[in-house]
């Protein structure tokens, strides 16, 4: 009696064959690229290397400018070699020997430091140096001497008031102007009207400052009495 359809349909009769054959091809593939050879006992991996003319050509290529490189390296260290010793000859040559990495002209210029500086001198050295000072000093006083110095000075504006109307302001103005001592100089006047006829005298000055000041000005002026009865000072200027 034959088996129903459906279970023949469900049972796969070749599965190990297939899966045998499966095997076989996948080691067979990984031989060919691991490139397998047996060695005795051992087993030696290579690469192996493809049959296209492609792929030869770019191992060549490979191959060349592996080549170059090592050629350039060599011609680098051959280089950094000459001039390590020509940086050695010149060190040699300069006569400056090193103390651990440091040229001895370091440390020298550090003792130098050290030194006094300010230490005695001779005495003759000591009387140069106080004949050039004394020299100088006095080439500074000369030149200090020579040059004008600044006077300060002011310009001052008076009012002269008289007695009354009858006062002769003409004279008034005159003895005023009498008025000398050092650093006083006057300037113009002129009559200001006042009230009821009287004038008053206003007269300019410049004075130096350390010589001349109001106080002076007023007491001098004040001590005509004939004629002056007061004075105001109306500006004071700094020139």
């Amino acid at each position: 009696m034959a088996p129903p359809p459906m279970i023949l349909e469900s049972v796969w009769l070749d599965k190990c064959r297939v899966e045998d054959a499966e095997v076989k091809y996948h080691e067979k593939i990984a031989s060919q690229h691991a490139g397998l050879v047996v060695e005795g006992v051992g087993l030696k991996v290579g690469v192996a290397v493809p049959d296209s003319g492609v792929s030869s050509q770019r191992f060549e290529e490979i191959e060349k400018e592996n080549k170059l490189l090592r050629k350039v390296t060599e011609d680098l260290r051959a280089d950094v070699s000459k001039l390590f010793a020509r940086v050695a000859a010149l060190e040699k040559s300069a006569g400056t020997p090193q103390v651990n990495g440091v040229k001895e002209e370091a440390v020298e210029a550090e003792d130098d430091d050290d030194e006094d500086l300010f230490g005695d001198t001779d005495d003759e050295d000591a009387e140069e140096l106080a004949k050039i000072k004394a020299e100088r000093i006095a080439a500074y006083d000369a030149k200090k001497a020579k040059k004008p110095t600044l006077i300060a000075k002011s310009n001052i504006i008076l009012d002269v008031k008289p007695w009354d109307d009858e006062t002769d302001m003409k004279e008034l103005e005159k003895k005023v102007r009498e008025i000398k001592t050092d650093g006083l100089l006057w300037g113009t006047g002129k009559l200001v009207p006042v009230a009821y006829g009287i004038k008053k005298l206003q007269i300019s000055c410049v004075v130096e400052d350390d010589k001349v000041g109001t106080d002076f000005l007023e007491e001098e002026i004040t001590s005509i009495d004939d004629f002056v009865q007061s004075m105001d000072v109306v500006a004071f200027n700094k020139i």
